[in-house]
């Protein structure tokens, strides 16, 4: 046991503030490992500013240089860590860990309802809640009230697995108590059938309007600034070396990891990632296919380089439209393959409306297919007549840049 949890991840926290921690990683590898692991730093809100990745197939060595906040849980982010990787498997003979992600069995899902008294932040708060206990909100439907009430539906995962018992539930009403105060009318959680979780294709006339809608939207805040990749075959015998030049965004290295793991790319044998004069990044990835061997067709190769500018331009995509005498916020991003959204999407809008003190009349996260690729859709209704000092523009523009890092 004592192991596991000194050998496999070893977190040195910086001295100085605004210095980067260490995160040292070294396990046994697995195909879309870096993924996983990238996206468990994402999800407890690090950035990335420096990377070494270096692996023979069957034993890995990572290197994390991470910028965290005063309150970040480095305790629970090394538990996180350590149960992502196969050693965590093989240590305690489980089967979970070990399994691919198409035969392990989803998490239990439960549906927290919630009634207060409406006002601005108030959604913020219960997000950044469920976020410190880890609980993963799926998908939400929230509606206010003509009287100034909200009824707030969550349903959520527990990553600690404990929401089924009477202990749990309790320690989720004291933080909610907490953060909502006297503005909480009443409060419940349970467990919700199978049936509620299955996911059906959006329409295509709604998928038309949404994404053509989001293609031509022509303010600049849409895209990141000029992503040049480059494939190379002469450098090594064995691998193939892509090479990226980018603007910084929060999930950079997740996005990167992610379209890697989505096209069955076997290993990283060597990697290095670094943020140079602010915020340009180089990335140096040495790889090879799920066969062994470096990436040679043409067709692979372009189908890969557009698939990565594509998700290193537009990681999501935010839009304001019109519902009639409404206006609604509109935010998508892909889905992984193995079914997993981007971690804190939602709470990183409910923070950037609080920001600017815009309430929201209601809210629902939706999950749609448009051609082969699965789409998680945020759906946030403006309360104009509280925002109405707040321009359209500037709402976007703050989602925008809270989403991805910029601020």
């Amino acid at each position: 046991m004592g192991i596991l949890s000194d050998d496999v991840v070893i977190i040195r926290q910086s001295e100085k503030e605004g210095d980067p921690s260490v995160i040292t990683i070294n396990c046994p590898d697995k195909t879309g490992l870096g993924c996983d692991l990238c996206r468990i730093l994402l999800f407890f809100g690090l950035n990335i500013v420096r990377g070494d990745v270096s692996t023979d197939g069957r034993w890995c060595y990572l290197v994390f240089w991470v910028i965290g906040k005063p309150n970040t849980r480095w305790n629970l982010l090394k538990t996180r860590l350590v149960e992502a990787s196969p050693a965590f498997a093989w240590a305690f003979g489980i089967s979970r860990c070990y399994l691919s992600e198409s035969e392990s069995q989803p998490p239990d899902l439960f549906l927290l309802k919630l009634a207060c008294s409406d006002r601005t932040g108030l959604l913020y708060d219960v997000t950044e809640v469920l976020y410190k206990l880890e609980i993963n909100i799926e998908k939400v439907k929230i509606s206010t009230t003509p009287d100034g009430k909200v009824m707030d539906l969550f349903f959520v995962t527990d990553t600690r697995e404990l929401l089924g018992t009477e202990k749990r539930r309790d320690e989720v009403y004291e933080y909610l108590r907490d953060a909502i105060g006297d503005a909480m009318m009443s409060y419940d959680i349970k467990l919700v059938s199978s049936e509620v979780t299955a996911r059906s294709p959006a329409s295509s006339s709604f998928a038309e309007t949404l994404f053509s809608s989001l293609e031509e939207h022509p303010s600049g805040l849409q895209t990141s600034s000029s992503v040049s990749i480059a494939v190379d075959n002469s450098l090594s015998r064995a691998h193939t070396l892509i090479q990226i030049t980018c603007q910084d965004h929060k999930g950079l290295l997740y996005d990167i990891m992610r379209t890697f793991k989505d096209f069955n790319i076997q290993q990283i044998s060597y990697g290095r990632f670094t943020i140079k004069r602010g915020k340009n990044c180089e990335i140096d990835l040495f790889i090879v296919q799920s066969d062994g061997r470096k990436i040679l067709d043409s067709s692979k190769q372009d189908a890969l380089v557009s698939r990565l500018r594509a998700e290193l331009q537009q990681p999501l995509r935010v839009v304001m439209m019109n519902k009639g005498p409404d206006t609604e916020l509109l935010v998508t991003n892909p889905v992984e393959l193995s079914g997993k959204g981007r971690p804190q999407v939602f709470y990183d809008i409910a923070l950037a409306l609080k920001k600017i003190n815009t309430c929201i009349f209601s809210a629902e996260i939706g999950r749609h297919l448009t051609g082969d690729r699965e789409w998680e859709v945020y759906k946030v209704l403006i309360n104009e007549e509280e925002s109405l000092p707040v321009s359209r523009s500037k709402i976007e523009e703050q989602v925008w840049s809270t989403l991805m890092g910029w601020e």
